[in-house]
């Protein structure tokens, strides 16, 4: 019961991790059908630039959060302005050989500025109930476990750091649930999705749309960015390892379909986690983003579409 109730928190803490990642990925497909495969990058650069505020300028945490969104939202906005919208009416393969190209540029800029090594969180700069997990110091002594942890039937324990993370991707989530169906400019998201040269003589501005689409979906994978840095370690190629896994969650829920990111996240967090914790001879942790993938493959293998997308029709 004790190992169950900690996979499951686990399980939730990876899936709400993915689901603000898939969001990025489907919003900017279902207005463009653009694979932005520059966005895993977005999320690296959003935990860099939150520990770089902590370490270098000695910002507080609550403080450098909402400042790495905002600076990775003008990186999704630079990105669509600069790569993509010249782009625009050019074949998709171009656009999809630009976003790899974008991203292992990205990549290396993170490794010019930041180095190669992986780098912890650093734990003096985080609040109290977010070092659950961080060895102690000489200047700061280990928290106990009825400090940092609520304790769950059966012997478990929930630590504060994975219930706020968990709480932060529901409220995300929700926030841009609202805005997409109750906002202008969710509708002209909306209706820029369903048919973008419509919308266009509709009066709405498209473009101006896709950039507000970018910088969403890039904020978004920043928050998923550091909140990854906080329970596990910062490195160039986080993007890209997480990045990958996002994408076949969006791919599961139905590429285009923000509730389908959602809850794709979210199963293929369930996924991983328990594949890798009750898949016998430890071959279940050696192959998590491949269990990933199996369960997308049979997912789509049944519905083509995905969980949530819809079938079109190809006209000639």
């Amino acid at each position: 019961m004790e190992q169950f109730s900690e996979q499951l928190i686990n399980a939730l803490v990876l899936g709400g991790i993915y689901a603000l990642i898939a969001v990025g990925y489907t919003m900017v497909y279902g207005i463009i059908q653009l694979i932005n495969f520059a966005h895993g990058e977005i999320f690296m650069f959003g935990a860099y630039f939150a520990f770089t505020l902590v370490t270098v300028f000695n910002m507080p945490f609550w403080v450098a959060l909402p400042l790495s969104m905002l600076l990775c939202a003008m990186i999704g906005m630079l990105m669509d302005l600069v790569a993509y919208r010249p782009l625009r009416n050019a074949a998709r393969l171009s656009a999809l050989i630009t976003a790899i190209g974008v991203s292992i540029g990205l990549q290396n800029l993170a490794r010019i500025i930041w180095g190669a090594r992986q780098r912890p969180f650093p734990q003096e700069s985080l609040p109290a109930f977010l070092r659950q997990g961080f060895p102690p110091t000489e200047s700061l002594p280990a928290f106990t476990l009825t400090e940092t942890a609520i304790a769950l039937p059966g012997g478990a324990y929930l630590p504060y750091r994975d219930l706020f993370i968990i709480l932060l991707a529901l409220g995300l989530m929700i926030a841009l649930n609202r805005l997409v169906t109750l906002t202008r400019i969710g509708k002209a998201m909306r209706a820029c999705a369903q048919n973008r040269v419509a919308a266009n003589l509709m009066g709405i501005n498209t473009n101006k749309v896709i950039v507000i689409t970018f910088a969403i979906g890039s904020a978004l994978g920043a928050v998923a960015g550091i909140m990854v840095g906080i329970r596990e370690i910062i490195e160039p190629t986080m993007g890209y390892y997480k990045g990958v896994a996002a994408f076949a969650a969006a791919v599961l829920g139905g590429i285009g379909n923000i509730t389908g990111a959602m809850l794709g996240g979210l199963l293929i967090g369930f996924a991983e986690v328990f594949g890798a914790g009750y898949i016998p001879y430890g071959y279940g942790s050696g192959y998590r983003v491949a269990i990933a993938y199996i369960v997308m493959i049979a997912v789509i293998l049944v519905r083509p579409s995905g969980l949530f997308g819809k079938s079109t029709a190809t006209r000639a």
